[in-house]
């Protein structure tokens, strides 16, 4: 029998009886109505955008949680919630222990946010071109005052620069003198210059070249081993996915609607739609099986569909689905948690 769990999160792993990261029914309304003039003339109501309805989930330390799903779900929403970029409607994110949506002290806020950075998508903005690599890499150490003194300012990038496989002569250089790849090595630097131990990466390598995002993506899991980090993975690629994470969360419309370890979800996927993006993967080993296209296109998140957001598009829907919202439940031995009545049901083969 599934057991229904509205208020769990993921369990920690065996290694770590407190995950690091711990994300507890996080939400996020963006106003998106029109000016308020506009609004009297025309006569229409205010409009508001769920980009992130109820998200749960932990990350233990030393692990890869990924989030995928179509543009538009909410995924990078999440990972600005979790640095402090968005300030979330609703919920909690706890961070060893400590809850950073309601801390009030600054002192120990800016200790916790010291821990956990960002690195974004796109290298090429990320970057102030005004400004040399000593400069871009220098800047958490002098805001968060871990350094002291010109020359140990430059001792210390220099030393980031060669653990991402830079050269320590690059300090003196502008991001327009680099490539692609190397803009996002500058910026895993800079994120590695206070010491954080937890991660949010926002599709790091979607803006690369295939070939260096295979580079990027070592040079991450490398720094994993060595530093037991842990990453946020941002990304819409599953084969990427597949060779970085641990665990996968599925996000559609702003839901989580299927979280399990890697192999499991790769295997054995529950969630219809989970199926469908597996599906849509090319089978470059042509092995014959049966494969479901993804249908439809994604509801406007204006005006979302009741119940289940998936269910215009979800061949397995009934009458419930179009009603009432499902729950996550724990489906197996493994920990999948599912949020969907098909499979609560026992109506997905």
């Amino acid at each position: 029998m599934n057991k229904a769990l509205p208020n769990a999160a993921v369990a920690p792993s065996p290694h770590d009886a407190r995950p690091l990261v711990e994300v507890r029914d996080l939400a996020k309304v963006f106003d998106v109505s029109a000016p308020w003039l506009n609004r009297v003339v025309e006569q229409k109501p205010k409009q508001f955008v769920h980009a992130v309805d109820g998200v749960r989930f932990s990350i233990s330390a030393g692990q890869t949680l990924a989030l995928v799903g179509e543009s538009g779900c909410g995924k990078s929403t999440v990972a600005r919630l979790l640095v402090g970029l968005y300030r979330p409607t609703r919920g909690e994110v706890m961070f060893d222990g400590q809850n950073l949506t309601t801390a009030r002290d600054p002192v120990a806020q800016r200790a916790l946010r010291r821990r956990m950075q960002m690195i974004f998508q796109d290298p090429y903005a990320s970057l102030n071109p005004r400004w040399k690599v000593l400069e871009i890499v220098g800047e958490p150490l002098r805001e968060h005052r871990l350094i002291d003194g010109a020359a140990a300012l430059h001792e210390r990038v220099a030393a980031l620069l060669q653990q991402v496989g830079l050269s320590a002569q690059d300090v003196d250089k502008f991001p327009h003198q680099f490539s692609g790849g190397q803009r996002q090595r500058i910026s895993i630097a800079r994120a590695l210059a206070t010491n954080a131990e937890f991660l949010v990466c926002d599709e790091p390598t979607s803006a690369l070249d295939v070939s260096v995002q295979a580079q990027v993506l070592n040079l991450m899991k490398d720094l994993q081993a060595e530093r037991g980090l842990s990453y946020l993975f941002i990304s819409h690629n599953l084969a990427v996915v597949r060779h970085v994470a641990h665990s996968v969360g599925v996000m559609y419309l702003g839901r989580l609607v299927e979280q399990a370890p890697r192999a499991q979800l790769f295997s054995m996927p529950r969630h219809p739609y989970t199926r469908m993006l597996l599906d849509a993967i090319p089978d470059i080993r042509m092995s014959g099986r049966a494969r479901t296209p993804v249908q439809g296109e994604v509801p406007n998140p204006l005006n979302p569909p009741q119940g289940c957001a998936f269910h215009p598009r979800c061949p397995l829907a009934n009458a419930r689905c179009s009603s009432e919202r499902p729950l996550m439940h724990v489906v197996d031995a493994q920990g999948t948690q599912v949020a969907c009545h098909a499979v609560e049901e026992g109506r997905v083969a």
